[in-house]
């Protein structure tokens, strides 16, 4: 991409990035003519989007050579690298590749035994299925579903199954073998009263909640279009919920997240039938992505004549057994891609999604290519004419790219012109400014939660991290209409494909409401957040957050007063320019005599932030004279220059501890420096410095790596306690924190973690609601460890 913007003509390049929106259908024109006679280009798209080249399709002998490996590993006993090979040999295998039968069948059969010996028995069932879904008369296939069902206590089933595969299996051999094993699973049978296990997971994503008021687009000059409620909110009342117009993975998680729901792949993760990009969870989610193929519903294969109604029945309801429900009104998102095509693997995700929006809206039209009006599709703002050049120049070429490759999908013709394309540009821009990052939680050490006792024992303390997983990008034609706010009363999350909002606090009737874009006041400072808005979304954000004086704006980075009892706040240079911004938009209210009577203070300084302020003895009047290096309390100089050196050398050895942990060397050398730097920290910054709650935190973890969990969870306290001030106690981010903390606790068997852990949840229940289970499990494994710490506790007294 960046040889081709080379290669556009300068006065081309000069007349897109001048462009306005009205002038999108000249310029686009003007770089048609010039791509038309531009063989590198057309070169390029076909290595795109030639199916004839198909970069990312099915290859037989790479399959069976990856077969070939994962039977050795196989045999040699390393399951996790055979697991991994049938995968890949699965993902590259034809339908239609045939050995002595079907190889994706036999594929399947293979890493379902493997799954059977990593004891991940539901995984094993479904791929089971799988291989008789292609296969019905496979013995093999039907053997191991006895197995997996007799590993999960299903002894009806198992016995079925047996005797489906002992009709089919053609050697003595292999007929004696199945009925050897019938005994014993009948013994089996005979000896337990152990309930089977449940089959069937639910498939019951979403938990019936009524949405407790109407909502309403409302217009601010500041801002545009919005959404407020017609009622008064209570908090986490949930307010909206809606699927995707469209969506698509983000390539980092294309190996470890569904391309269609965008979960969490598991160990039996199922391939794209006809090209080599997407991964699903399911056979469902490949249905709904990619359509139904003809293999879906294979012919009744006629099996034995021997056979006994009842066992006839029971094949033909398995085999049948597939995610196959219809949705007339659904439109699979990947089947115009699923031609082993390399585009959109290659392109970025959101021309990919672009690709998709455009897609469907044709097929809304029944076929219709006249994009006449795109641009109203989705009915989204956009800010093409606040770009740079160099985008609105991207823009343009990713726009002709995009065009020329869905012109070899075989469901419609696109026309190529200047107006099409220009439609295409706004439709990204319009992506650009509107779409929503979906996020995945993570918690890492889980596993730790099922035994602490254990893991503490082996040297480490625990501790179980929650991080945001960036997975997918998606347009939500209602959601996009909510504004943004640094501050916000509103809260975005998913499930599956489904977004959900909550209000975060009580929010009054007609108050809009607003949710995050990205980083937040007490994350990052005025200055950073305002740049990225305007970097990644082209507005220059007009929320209380960025143009009211607040606490955290000013403590956020702020260095300490050189004396060593004074708690004034000491400025950046940077920072002080941003403050002034503020006050620019404040009249001379404080100027003897010119103060209006109408005009408040609190208009232009978030006055809870300002008692705060006054707590620590900083005056508002210091803000009118606010100067780089001078306290605001005292009027102290500190030379930031030197104590800004010092800090970044404390930094990087604070940095070395994460290092230290991956390499599993934390020597007592470490650990001592990264105290001494901490010290360094603590006399260089203001106490409330976001830098200093960050080094606590990596000291909290390397200790509880080495063992030493009360430090460890002393230096956790530390940095939760900074994390208040910067947001507020009932913060999302604090319950993060706290569940690093009363994981610490339980370790400890501290008699605390019972409150730490109430607390989390009921920060959680504030953002999440209902769901707050559903997309934290692991709490439940805290609340259970903690009950089992508070009997074991009790006994002993």
């Amino acid at each position: 991409m960046e040889k081709l913007k080379s290669l556009v003509p300068e006065t081309l390049k000069r007349m897109i990035g001048e462009s306005s929106a009205d002038d999108l259908p000249r310029t686009c024109s003007s770089l048609v003519d010039f791509l038309l006679h531009f063989e590198p280009f057309h070169q390029m798209v076909r290595d795109l989007a030639d199916p004839e080249v198909a970069l990312c399709g099915k290859n037989k002998e790479a399959a069976l050579e990856s077969k070939q490996k994962g039977n050795k590993c196989f045999l040699s006993g390393d399951y996790p690298n055979a697991l991994d090979l049938y995968t890949q040999a699965l993902i590259v295998a034809p339908m239609d590749a045939h050995e002595d039968r079907n190889l994706v069948a036999t594929l399947y059969v293979n890493r379902a035994s493997v799954l059977h010996k990593m004891g991940l028995l539901r995984e094993c069932f479904r791929d089971c299925n799988r291989a008789l879904q292609i296969s019905s008369n496979y013995a093999k296939a039907w053997y191991r579903r006895g197995k997996a069902n007799a590993s999960m206590g299903n002894y009806k089933d198992t016995i079925r199954d047996l005797d489906v595969a002992k009709i089919l299996e053609l050697t003595m051999g292999g007929k004696r073998q199945i009925e050897s094993e019938m005994k014993i699973i009948l013994d089996q049978q005979n000896s337990t009263s152990n309930p089977s296990i449940q089959q069937y997971e639910s498939t019951s994503d979403i938990l019936d909640e009524p949405h407790p008021t109407g909502l309403r687009c409302v217009a601010t000059p500041e801002k545009g279009r919005g959404m407020a409620s017609t009622g008064d909110l209570p908090q986490a009342s949930l307010v909206h919920t809606e699927d995707p117009f469209s969506m698509i993975i983000l390539k980092p998680c294309r190996e470890t997240h569904c391309h269609y729901c965008l979960n969490e792949l598991p160990a039996d993760k199922v391939p794209c039938t006809s090209c080599s990009i997407p991964l699903y969870c399911s056979q469902k989610c490949r249905i709904r992505a990619g359509g139904k193929m003809s293999w879906d519903y294979p012919n009744n294969q006629r099996i034995h004549e021997n056979l006994s109604a009842d066992l006839e029945k029971y094949i033909a309801e398995t085999i049948l057994n597939v995610d196959s429900e219809t949705d007339t009104e659904h439109i699979p998102e990947h089947k115009h891609e699923c031609k082993g095509v390399h585009w959109p693997a290659v392109l970025p995700s959101e021309i990919v999604l672009a690709g998709r929006v455009l897609v469907k809206s044709i097929i809304k039209r029944r076929g219709s290519a006249d994009i006449f009006n795109l641009r109203e599709i989705l009915d989204l703002s956009h800010h093409y004419s606040k770009m740079p050049p160099e985008r609105k120049l991207e823009l343009h070429i990713y726009s002709a790219v995009l065009s020329y490759c869905l012109q070899y999908s075989d469901d419609f013709e696109l026309p190529i012109n200047g107006f099409s394309i220009s439609q295409i540009v706004i439709l990204i821009s319009q992506i650009r400014v509107n779409s929503m990052t979906v996020v995945r939680m993570k918690s890492i050490d889980q596993h730790g939660l099922e035994d602490i006792g254990k893991f503490s024992s082996l040297g480490g303390g625990l501790t179980s991290n929650v991080e945001q997983v960036r997975v997918g990008q998606a347009i939500y034609t209602s959601g996009s209409l909510f504004n943004h706010s640094c501050q916000p009363n509103i809260h975005a999350y998913f499930l599956s494909r489904t977004l959900f909002i909550r209000t975060t606090e009580y929010v009054a009737a007609g108050v809009p409401l607003e949710l995050s874009y990205g980083p937040q006041v007490g994350q990052w400072d005025c200055k950073d957040r305002v740049k990225f808005l305007e970097d990644e979304y082209s507005f220059r954000c007009q929320c209380s957050g960025c143009l009211k004086v607040n606490f955290s704006d000013l403590v956020l980075n702020a260095f300490h007063c050189v004396k060593p009892n004074c708690s004034g706040i000491v400025l950046q240079s940077s920072v002080v320019d941003c403050e002034k911004e503020k006050l620019k938009r404040l009249p001379n209210i404080i100027t003897a005599g010119n103060m209006e009577p109408h005009l408040q203070a609190e208009e232009f300084i978030n006055i809870d932030d300002i008692d705060r302020v006054a707590h620590h003895h900083m005056q508002i009047n210091s803000l009118f004279h606010i100067n780089p290096g001078l306290c605001l309390k005292c009027c102290s100089y500190h030379d930031l220059e030197s104590s800004s050196a010092a800090a970044n050398k404390a930094w990087i050895i604070i940095r070395r501890l994460q290092d230290a942990i991956v390499s599993k060397d934390v020597s007592s050398t470490i650990l001592v420096d990264a105290l001494s730097s901490l010290g360094v920290l603590r006399s260089t910054f203001h106490a409330y410095n976001r830098s200093i709650a960050e080094a606590e935190d990596n000291l909290a973890q390397v200790f509880c790596f080495v063992g030493e969990l009360q430090p460890a969870m002393e230096h956790c306290k530390a940095s939760i306690e900074i994390l208040e001030k910067l947001y507020n106690p009932n913060h999302i981010v604090i319950g993060y924190e706290l569940v690093k903390l009363s994981s610490i606790q339980l370790s400890l068997g501290d008699c605390a973690a019972v409150d730490s852990i109430n607390r989390l949840c009921d920060i959680f229940s504030c953002y999440y609601g209902s769901h707050t289970y559903k997309i934290f499990p692991y709490l439940q494994f805290l609340k259970r460890r903690e009950k089992q710490t508070s009997s074991l506790k009790h006994q002993q007294k």
